[in-house]
């Protein structure tokens, strides 16, 4: 598929300096790798998104630009304000933030099932607002960071409404992009996001976004602690192809969810 009909959304979470692992190094990215990423994308002219845009840009509204793309931080991290955030305002790029609305200020404390784990730190309720004001996208990542599809119905309406409420107080602005924690829906997911009010939702399945996804079930490629700089290239350029589960998705929500 040509570059003029795909739109990468690319997933990080944590951005700084962390000392080598083996395991979950799609929660970490280095600091200085992020610094020759986000040059890079400028260097090779990628045009980078906000979430709205590309909504519009995947519903035919808009021209989709060669080599789009969208910024995701899942979590909220303090150290995206601290070492990401810098560098994106360098190069004027938009990005959403995903926040969990019930753990602002907290520690990410589901760090505490793997020991040996740093446990990381969530920006505050005031530092989401210094971001915001910053011309960062502030998203929900639901109120407690469940698993939304392993979850009965009404815990995930809870979830999406409660977490839209309460982030749409701190920020006095609409909420209106989702991201599933650990990827997991299901239809009944989708359906509360949609009753919910949410324009957009991203997932962990695999694939460049195009017309053929679902506003609520967007796909996003994850960046890793381990891609060198080739390898990130390699990410945007080949591995853009969808993965299976995305294709079955895709043919799941053809005809939209029903609320």
């Amino acid at each position: 598929m040509a570059d003029t009909s795909r739109i990468s959304i690319l997933m990080y979470h944590q951005v700084g300096k962390f000392q080598p692992m083996r395991s979950h190094r799609a929660n970490y990215c280095d600091e200085g790798r992020f610094t020759r990423q986000m040059d890079l994308l400028a260097r090779l002219g990628y045009r980078v998104l906000d979430l709205d845009t590309a909504l519009a840009c995947l519903a035919g509204e808009l021209a989709t630009p060669r080599r789009a793309l969208v910024l995701t931080f899942d979590d909220a991290y303090d150290n995206f304000a601290d070492s990401a955030l810098p560098v994106l305002r360098l190069h004027g790029f938009p990005a959403t933030v995903y926040a969990i609305s019930g753990w602002l200020g907290r520690r990410a404390e589901w760090f505490n099932k793997d020991p040996g784990r740093d446990v990381p730190g969530l920006m505050s309720a005031e530092r989401l607002r210094q971001v915001h004001a910053a011309g960062i996208t502030v998203g929900s990542h639901t109120a407690n960071h469940v698993k939304l599809g392993e979850s009965d119905p009404a815990v995930q309406e809870r979830e999406v409404i409660d977490s839209k409420a309460a982030l749409e107080d701190v920020l006095g602005v609409p909420v209106r992009h989702l991201c599933y924690p650990f990827g997991s829906f299901d239809h009944n997911a989708v359906r509360a996001t949609a009753r919910a009010g949410y324009a957009s939702a991203t997932t962990c399945l695999r694939g460049a976004a195009t017309h053929a996804d679902h506003p609520l079930a967007l796909p996003r490629m994850a960046i890793s602690y381990g891609d060198s700089l080739v390898g990130f290239w390699w990410k945007l350029a080949v591995k853009h192809r969808p993965k299976p589960a995305l294709i079955d998705w895709r043919k799941r929500l053809t005809d939209g969810p029903r609320a």
